[in-house]
């Protein structure tokens, strides 16, 4: 019986839900609250939830980056917001920017579409990633959409970083 329980308990574990606080970010590190994204398992992939409010209503970039920090970060003289979270999670080493169920960078994410009313609650589906890959990385929004090639602009076109959580362990 003891074995059984430790089982069912270990299965559900594996299973939980994940909730990255999500953060408004500049040049001088986080600003304020802006609600969450809850990551969950499905048959198909991950789906992350947003409970965003407060961002420009439109297409947004979304990505899962390689480092655990939502710091501002020096580059070139001037400070960028959060930098410290470094490039696209890319651990097979693809070095290009793709979409979501491609064969590009595996935290190329659908783009979040923020209502007129600022918010959103939309899930998107990434089909490509697993629990085990969240570890110690972090959930990026940019400004402006994401065409998911490089081509005619490097990383998929999105702009400057501008919300950021850190995915707890």
């Amino acid at each position: 019986m003891k074995i059984i329980y430790l089982l069912l308990l270990t299965t559900l574990s594996a299973h939980a839900d994940i909730t990255v606080p999500m953060n408004l970010v500049n040049d001088k590190g986080i600003v304020q609250s802006i609600g969450n994204i809850v990551i969950s398992e499905s048959a198909y992939g991950l789906v992350f939830t947003p409970r965003i409010e407060g961002l420009p209503a439109g297409a947004h970039g979304f990505h899962m980056h390689e480092n655990a920090s939502c710091a501002a970060k020096e580059q070139n003289g001037k400070m960028v917001p959060a930098l410290a979270a470094g490039g696209h999670y890319d651990p097979h080493g693809s070095k290009r920017h793709g979409s979501p169920w491609g064969d590009g960078h595996l935290g190329d994410l659908p783009a979040l579409i923020i209502g007129a009313d600022g918010k959103t609650n939309q899930p998107v589906l990434a089909p490509r990633l697993k629990m085990a890959d969240l570890k110690e990385h972090t959930l990026m929004i940019h400004m402006g959409g994401d065409n998911h090639a490089d081509h005619p602009a490097a990383l998929g076109g999105g702009g400057a970083r501008v919300a950021c959580g850190i995915i707890p362990n």
